[in-house]
């Protein structure tokens, strides 16, 4: 093993940093939250050969030695981490299957020094800010067929490793568009908007270096701008970073901070638009039909959502004001005012909606993405209600979670790698989960109020939300249950599957509830099958259900797992649901059992917070508060504007708009 290969260290908290004389705001938290010591010691030095064709930096005969963050750090005893690389270690070499460092790390870590430096002037952060985007800059290919596109994975020793093992696409990894390409995109937007009067003479590197990338960009993506794609029956845009809305979005991160410091830069202006108009044609859903307006990632899959880089809304809140394009955010604010809540209420930032909530580890990236976008939304509409929900959802990083655990060690800056869905918590802290937990703790600096809120109401006091019920589970049925394969090669099962045939049924028990609720069964359907059923919530009438599968399209594989919307909601008393197959064949998944009114209490020091949330297709009167309980009720419609605010004491009622939501708190 070489020297630098793994270090293990103790983190301790330094000292709190202050402005001198320097009054914290009213609502604020004491210090800054944001505390660089875990990346810092994450970050290491390699010295790459001199004349490696197709790859070079700044400066680099002067400063030969490159800054990178190691991958990964294993947790040890004693609040000790070893810094590991990817994939398997050859102790003969000291060379790891992938590499110590990687492009998309690399980026994302010179975006949290470069955001730290422009908000705090720290000095230390700009020299690293420097130094890390001199390393993203080496591992693009400056030349040939595939120039601009980027180089994954760097050995300890400073050699490139094009071709990782276990195998990622493409592969090699710099022969065509990637997730680090467009990372790429976005560490180099954000470089040259925060070096462009500081230091002009670097600034003018980065601009060759964002211009070779958006040539990449323009080649190997854009050149299918304006062309459409069918996948599972839904239109698709085709010009997105490899099919991903994820992807594009944080390419669009960097393009409008590129355009807002360069408004004159057409070229990359026609690249953001392009960009945004194809992650907001990802919007899909309804107030009370999935996915609930939230912008889907991944064009070949409609059915699935996650949370991890799940920036879109974000993204394009940045390419409105940056093109001043109030239009462009319109998807955006739809996920945060009706999609996010939902995901509030049911439990959280999980890694996979896929169509249902199937993977729910939860990590610092999902968590981050969702306050980045809500925080992005909230300056560019100017709706508070957005920056109260970010205030919730921040509070995932300090114990509002399902766990009660805190993720962000404000004090070391360690924010751990994730959180299962049994309550345990991943101690590890690798590059990905400390540079979101510090995206968020830069964010909430910038917005103390919000962070006020983040770190006092820690707690989760009550919750009512989307809850999934497996149909292999049903109560009573002739059918037949099966297993299948978890990964359908573009979604996943929750469980079993039970299929029905024609005058077959099945019961299923959702329990009750204080409020009405929709029935969404997840069905299976082959390419050009079909069946008709009639469902029945309590022994009233919920829906008539045909389904007809779609024609596979660019999906993965042929058939589709999709939740289908039943016409009425069950009854809050009635807590059985009946199928009959009236024709063909059913395979049924779960069915998602959603409130029309859901529901998150949150409390802690702080005091309380309480979100309401209706999915109803009319105004909806929830009740709010508690014994005890006094604050501001502030209501707002399905695009976060404020409609009325009325003060409670005790129990309350407050009137819903449709896909509206309230928030109450002292």
């Amino acid at each position: 093993m070489v020297g630098a290969l793994v270090l293990v260290t103790s983190l301790t908290a330094p000292a709190a940093a202050s402005a001198a004389g320097a009054p914290a705001p009213a609502a604020a938290v004491a210090a800054p939250l944001t505390n660089l010591g875990h990346l810092d010691f994450l970050l290491d030095q390699a010295t790459p050969a001199a004349d490696v064709a197709g790859h070079s930096t700044y400066r680099q005969a002067e400063e030969p030695t490159l800054t990178m963050p190691w991958t990964y750090a294993d947790a040890r005893d004693g609040g000790t981490f070893a810094r590991v690389g990817g994939g398997a270690l050859d102790p003969a070499t000291g060379q790891w299957g992938q590499g110590a460092y990687n492009a998309d790390d690399i980026a994302r870590a010179a975006v949290v020094y470069i955001r730290h430096w422009q908000q705090s002037g720290d000095e230390a952060s700009r020299t690293k800010a420097y130094e890390l985007l001199r390393s993203v800059a080496y591992l693009q290919t400056t030349d040939g067929p595939h120039a601009g596109e980027v180089v994954l994975w760097m050995q300890p020793d400073g050699t490139l490793n094009p071709s990782a093992e276990p195998v990622e696409l493409p592969d090699p990894s710099d022969s065509g568009p990637s997730y680090w390409l467009a990372r790429t995109l976005w560490a180099l937007g954000e470089g040259y908007a925060a070096f462009a009067d500081e230091d002009p003479a670097f600034a003018d590197f980065l601009d060759q270096r964002l211009s070779l990338s958006l040539g990449a960009l323009e080649r190997d993506v854009l050149v299918d701008y304006g062309r459409w794609n069918e996948a599972d029956g839904v239109r698709v845009p085709a010009w997105l970073i490899v099919n991903g809305a994820d992807a594009s979005a944080e390419a669009a991160l960097g393009l409008a901070a590129r355009v807002t410091a360069r408004p004159d830069d057409d070229r990359a202006a026609t690249a953001l638009r392009q960009l945004a108009e194809g992650i907001g044609a990802m919007s899909s859903g309804s107030t009370h039909e999935w996915p609930y307006r939230a912008i889907t990632p991944w064009a070949e899959s409609p059915g699935t959502w996650h949370a991890w880089g799940s920036q879109m809304p974000a993204a394009l809140a940045a390419a409105s004001v940056a093109l001043h394009d109030p239009e462009l955010a319109e998807p955006a604010i739809g996920d945060a005012a009706v999609f996010t809540p939902t995901l509030l209420t049911a439990g959280g930032p999980d890694n996979g909606w896929m169509p249902s909530p199937t993977d729910r580890v939860q990590i610092a990236y999902g968590a981050d993405s969702r306050v980045q976008s809500l925080l992005a939304v909230a300056d560019a509409t100017g709706s508070d209600g957005f920056a109260q929900l970010a205030g919730m959802q921040a509070a995932w990083f300090f114990g509002g979670n399902h766990a009660g655990a805190v993720m962000y060690d404000r004090a070391t800056g360690v924010t751990n790698d994730g959180l299962q869905p049994d309550g345990t918590v991943n101690r590890n802290s690798g590059a990905e989960s400390t540079i979101h937990g510090l995206l968020t703790a830069i964010a909430l600096d910038a917005h103390p109020d919000v962070a006020a809120r983040a770190t006092s109401i820690t707690h989760i006091a009550a919750r009512d939300g989307l809850e999934l019920v497996e149909a292999e589970n049903a109560v009573s049925t002739n059918g037949t249950v099966s297993t299948p394969t978890s990964w359908t090669g573009e979604s996943s099962w929750s469980g079993g599957a039970l299929t029905l045939a024609r005058g077959q049924n099945a019961v299923f028990d959702i329990g009750t509830d204080a409020t009405r609720r929709w029935v969404e069964p997840v069905i299976w359907s082959d390419p050009g099958s079909s069946s008709t059923s009639i469902w029945r919530g309590g022994g009233l009438p919920s829906g008539l259900l045909r389904v007809t599968g779609p024609a596979q399209g660019i999906s993965p594989a042929p058939g589709v797992l999709r939740p289908y919307s039943l016409q009425l909601p069950v009854a809050a008393d009635r807590s059985q649901v009946r199928v009959d197959v009236l024709a063909g064949s059913l395979m049924i998944d779960a069915l998602l059992v959603r409130p029309v009114v859901s529901r998150l209490v949150l409390d802690g020091d702080g005091g309380r917070t309480e979100l309401v949330h209706s999915s109803a297709t009319l105004p909806q009167l929830a009740t709010v508060g508690g014994d005890g309980v006094t604050g501001t009720a502030r209501i707002y419609d399905d695009h976060g504007a404020l409609v009325r605010q009325r003060d409670v004491r005790g129990a309350a009622s407050v009137l819903l708009p449709s896909g509206g939501f309230a928030i109450v708190s002292g």
